[in-house]
């Protein structure tokens, strides 16, 4: 049983407790419904976050996340504390399965390596105009300078990763066993450095 009171809970996520920690054949059914809500989220977020994957490759990530989502919960029914609704809790457990198959998914075919450099690309990752292309590449080669001279080795390492290089986030994230949300921090402050260094240099507007 759920180490928490049903009856302080919204109705929804009491029916779920009730249900989960019922007889076995209730209690099997829940489990199969919950799979069933957790598969849909899981392909949602693979379909949102990763655009290359689809298919049979997309379905099976998909399961595995559900299912493995479904083992976590089981194993952590009595850790929910009514702190949000159930079926939040329980969301938050396949979207961490997702990110954490579409990391090292990633790694067994990627596509560069932490140590490459796709300076090369960048025109073509930014969209740049091939008839402006004496203007670009002044401002890509200040760029260059700018990574090599002002940002931090780890800012540096993730602003090649994905920018350069288009490393997925969650690949990273798996790579470096960080979090989505120091990625996302490191990567804002060496964008937020360049810009200044770009701006101070003449290379684009301050605005």
């Amino acid at each position: 049983m759920a180490a928490i009171a049903t009856g302080t809970l919204d109705p929804e996520s009491a029916e779920w407790l009730r249900a989960l920690s019922a007889a076995d054949a209730e209690r099997e059914g829940a489990y199969a419904h919950l799979h069933g809500r957790l598969l849909r989220i899981a392909r949602a977020e693979l379909s949102r976050r990763a655009a290359t994957i689809a298919g049979p490759e997309l379905d099976d990530l998909a399961h595995q996340a559900a299912a493995d989502a479904l083992v976590s919960i089981r194993r952590r029914l009595c850790d929910f504390r009514g702190e949000s609704r159930f079926i939040s809790w329980a969301y938050a457990f396949v979207v961490f399965e997702v990110s954490s198959k579409l990391g090292r998914h990633f790694w067994r075919a990627p596509r560069a390596t932490l140590d490459d450099e796709a300076w090369d690309q960048l025109p073509d990752r930014f969209g740049l105009d091939p008839a402006s292309e004496s203007e670009w590449r002044e401002l890509v080669a200040e760029l260059h300078r700018g990574v090599d001279q002002i940002l931090s080795a780890r800012q540096r390492l993730v602003f090649v990763a994905i920018v350069l290089n288009g490393v997925p986030l969650d690949a990273l994230v798996h790579e470096l066993g960080s979090s989505r949300n120091a990625i996302y921090k490191t990567l804002y402050d060496a964008r937020r450095k360049l810009r200044a260094r770009l701006v101070a240099t003449g290379h684009l507007e301050a605005a």
